[in-house]
């Protein structure tokens, strides 16, 4: 089943998800790496400057799928005021259809 897990930044914390990025980059490589990955990528805040993220997860609950999120460097760092897992339906331009 595919998560959509939708983190917002906090406020101010842009130096956080800078400082993290790396270790960030490696998880999800490690993810794509395993399958487990579908895609994932910054929100942009109205200067462009990223403040969030959505990433795509394959899990077979909602809970794996936390865990996943949860292991994220970016939310070990405290980076995320909130994060979202949701079931997600990939209709349109899905390259497994």
């Amino acid at each position: 089943m595919l998560f959509a897990v939708l983190c917002k930044d906090k406020p101010g914390h842009l130096n956080t998800r800078m400082e993290t990025r790396a270790a960030h980059l490696e998880y999800l490589n490690k993810l794509n790496a395993e399958g487990t990955l579908s895609m994932a990528g910054p929100f942009l805040d109205t200067e462009g400057k990223p403040c969030g993220s959505l990433v795509m997860v394959k899990a077979d609950t909602a809970q794996a799928a936390r865990a996943l999120a949860d292991a994220d460097p970016y939310a070990r760092a405290g980076l995320f005021e909130s994060v979202e897992i949701k079931p997600f339906n990939w209709v349109f331009n899905n390259p497994e259809a």
